[in-house]
């Protein structure tokens, strides 16, 4: 049971109130010499930034399942049918997507919540003088900023960027074309590199954004805007841009030079309680119960993902093309027809990962091997398969397991960064700048500790096969090869932790993979018959109609929309 144990716990108790109680300290004039109430107002401001983490709902997911995974090749929607909640079914099939779900409009409204909470703090601590760890504070406001601008950044493409020198009244003249594409990650950028500046390596807190995690996340951010989409109407990516690779190298030396280290075992990343912010854990969502509140602080963007056989309500569903992605060669790499069976097959070779990531009929649920998951936990087979989601679930067993009717919660943290994507971040970055051979050991690290990666699966280990790339033996270690090696390797990995698609739209290949997805699953799936994706369209979300009007129609819409 995690309990509240440091003042980041504190942070799941906080309301939307906190912000509304500090207008009258807003109003005053800082004087030289600070009350006690005074120097712990940017505390409380920035203890609320942090709350806006969790700040989130099913349908309003901060984890972006719906968005970074059911849009992609990895996960079906789930649930009863492609009724329930029809707007994720719609993004599923690339189809139908109106400017007037409200989904959208939620999760829009809800991340600038959050970048006021971000705002407020900034502005507040620069109006301060004469406490101690100014700069750090300003730099934990500024990272929990940056991460809330690299999500809508990624769904919305072009949104209003307003900081702290943004004026209420002004609000509604700022553009969400004022920027262009770049301008607009440079902003992002700016706040994760004053992140980097200005924090210590180390925090005595559990929780809060460190040096490290920053120069994880400005490594990301520069990798995004590495390919470059300088069409304002168009989403075809028209370049690499070599100086934002270096930036990526860069960051990316200062995460693998510090005590962070991939974990003995995939499995650890995924587990509660003593497993939870390990040494693989650069940045995490932390999460709570038996804090005050009626169920605690869980995790309230996955609770739909339980499978019916322990819970509720079986969406986001691993897909068959997923599951088959995990199948290796004699050799012990990915093979290359890999999508032509319909069901898992124990015969089959598969990378051990998927069995860390994918629920399969037969085998034991979340490692417990007195609970059995079978088929009969499926809520719709006929539309979504017999998988279930692992990552972000636990053993109903663990105490960590929050029923709160109808739905079932848990208090394990979600990773938000870890060390295996900055491997991959850095070999993406060297692939892209001509150095493929620099590129394979870092590959390497992931593969080899997914091939140790038996301490929790010793009942599948006969069904798994994998191996290091080894140039002239298994594979021709070419820049053509490292790359599809490279993004191979990062669906793999980070399956189901909601990237996938978001890699497709920066690789600029979204549209040809999603199309033969597509096409390859008309015949398991009967509804993907109407399904399609559009370039230059679907790549991104449309603006939410009810703030295109709330900006008396300032704001653009995206292209095709």
């Amino acid at each position: 049971m995690k309990k509240i144990t440091n003042k980041l716990a504190i942070i799941m108790m906080v309301s939307t109130g906190l912000l509304s109680g500090c207008t009258k300290f807003l109003e005053q004039t800082p004087n030289a010499v600070l009350s006690s109430d005074q120097v712990k107002e940017p505390e409380r401001l920035l203890t609320a930034t942090y709350a806006a983490l969790g700040n989130d709902h099913y349908d309003v997911p901060f984890s972006l399942w719906p968005y970074g995974t059911v849009r992609s090749d990895d996960a079906y929607k789930g649930g009863s049918g492609p009724q329930d909640i029809q707007t994720f079914h719609f993004l599923e099939v690339s189809s139908n997507i109106t400017t007037n779900f409200a989904e959208l409009d939620k999760l829009w409204f809800q991340l600038y919540v959050a970048i006021s909470r971000a705002n407020t703090t900034i502005k507040t601590i620069q109006e301060m003088d004469g406490f101690e760890g100014k700069e750090g504070k300003l730099a934990e406001a500024r990272f929990l900023r940056g991460h809330f601008y690299f999500m809508l950044k990624n769904l919305f493409k072009y949104v209003p960027y307003i900081d702290e020198n943004v004026p209420i009244d002004n609000y509604e003249t700022v553009s969400n074309r004022a920027l262009s594409n770049d301008a607009l990650w440079q902003k992002i950028v700016d706040d994760f590199q004053y992140a980097v500046d200005h924090l210590p390596t180390t925090q005595t807190e559990i929780g809060r954004a460190n040096r490290i995690a920053a120069a994880a996340y400005l490594a990301k951010t520069y990798l995004y805007k590495a390919y470059r989409q300088d069409n304002a109407e168009r989403h075809a990516v028209t370049g690499i841009n070599s100086d934002d690779l270096n930036k990526v190298l860069e960051n990316t030396d200062i995460v693998l030079a510090s005590n962070h280290a991939l974990e003995a075992d995939f499995a650890f990343n995924f587990l509660p309680g003593k497993y939870e912010n390990g040494t693989e854990a650069i940045f995490s969502v932390q999460f709570s119960k038996d804090d005050g509140t009626k169920f605690g602080r869980v995790n309230f963007s996955d609770v739909l993902s339980v499978p019916m056989g322990v819970g509720c309500c079986d969406f986001n569903k691993p897909s068959q093309s997923l599951v088959n992605a995990f199948r290796t060669t004699g050799k012990g790499v990915p093979l290359d027809n890999y999508n032509t069976l319909n069901t898992f097959n124990a015969s089959e070779k598969y990378d051990p990962r998927l069995f860390h990531t994918v629920a399969i009929p037969g085998l034991p649920y979340k490692y417990n091997t007195k609970r059995t998951y079978q088929e009969s936990w499926n809520r719709n087979p006929a539309d979504y398969s017999v998988y279930a989601s692992l990552k972000e679930n636990v053993d109903p067993d663990c105490d960590c397991f929050v029923p709160m009717a109808p739905f079932f919660a848990n208090t394990k943290n979600r990773i938000v960064l870890r060390v295996a994507d900055v491997l991959l971040m850095r070999a993406e970055a060297l692939i892209e700048s001509h150095r493929p051979a620099e590129a394979l050991p870092l590959i390497n690290q992931v593969r080899l500790r997914a091939k140790n990666s038996a301490t929790m699966t010793g009942y599948a280990t006969d069904k798994m096969l994998i191996e290091t790339y080894k140039n002239g033996e298994n594979i021709i270690w070419n820049e053509e090869n490292a790359r599809k090696a490279l993004r191979w390797e990062r669906r793999l990995e980070l399956a189901m932790e909601n990237g996938r698609f978001f890699d497709l739209v920066r690789w600029g290949i979204a549209d040809q993979t999603m199309n033969a997805y597509y096409e390859s699953e008309k015949s398991r799936r009967s509804y993907y018959a109407v399904a399609h994706f559009t370039a230059d369209k679907n790549e991104y979300l449309p603006i939410p109609e009810a703030q295109i009007r709330l900006s008396k129609y300032l704001y653009k819409q995206n292209p095709g929309y």
